[in-house]
């Protein structure tokens, strides 16, 4: 029988990841592949082999990619603002909300500032360490075009009514859709920056590219 080849695309829908972690494991020869015209095609039978062969450790491997592929829908490399300058924390609200409009992610940028003052105003988002995950206290997926998460880094850290009376300079602001989407995304940022080294890189990196790396690897330890 004939082998059967699928794209890289086909291949990433198979497995739920990323087409990056699809050419990933074809540079490190996880499965056959080979080249048909200027694509990269993927035998299928290898592909099923591999998937049913997977030993424990594989497994958890691959479902920690399939997470973190599932946050890289909302967390987009352009998404990433760095070291800004926030009088305040309403300042800082302020700036995201406006780059929020800027990526056509919403549509008013006053009233996003607004529901998310508002929920600020009930007790702070502020989760220690100098993090703040910003949010409306409730959900608007009219208001929302896509379901996006912004990062954004102040040049100087701001008052924010933290837990443990430090600081902020670093805001996740979530833009989402429903329930699952935001607790998702608010367990898998609270468990990076538990990371201190995670922690560390996003205070120190230099570009958002750097940001994005950090925020979409596979940490040793979370």
């Amino acid at each position: 029988m004939a082998k059967k080849f699928i794209s890289k695309a086909e291949a990433a829908k198979k497995l739920k990841v990323s087409e990056r972690v699809i050419q990933e494991m074809i540079a490190t020869n996880v499965f056959e592949s080979k080249l048909v015209g200027k694509n990269v095609k993927i035998d299928e039978d290898s592909l099923n082999e591999w998937l049913e062969n997977l030993n424990e450790t594989e497994e958890k491997m691959l479902a920690l990619k399939r997470v973190i592929c599932h946050f890289e829908e909302y967390m987009r490399p352009e998404n990433i603002f760095l070291d800004f300058t926030a009088e305040n924390k309403y300042d800082a609200i302020r700036i995201l909300s406006e780059k929020a409009k800027e990526l056509k992610l919403v549509r008013d940028a006053r009233w996003l500032y607004e529901v998310v003052v508002a929920r600020e105003e009930l007790v702070s988002t502020a989760i220690g360490n100098g993090v703040a995950l910003l949010h409306p206290r409730h959900l608007h997926p009219s208001k929302i075009k896509a379901p996006s998460i912004l990062f954004g880094r102040s040049s100087e850290p701001v008052d924010f009514d933290a837990p443990d009376n430090k600081p902020v300079n670093i805001f996740f602001m979530l833009l989402l859709h429903n329930d699952k989407q935001h607790l998702f995304s608010l367990s898998y940022i609270s468990r990076l920056v538990m990371n201190q080294d995670i922690l560390k890189g996003l205070t120190e990196a230099k570009d958002a590219q750097e940001i994005h790396q950090l925020l979409t690897v596979i940490p040793e330890q979370t």
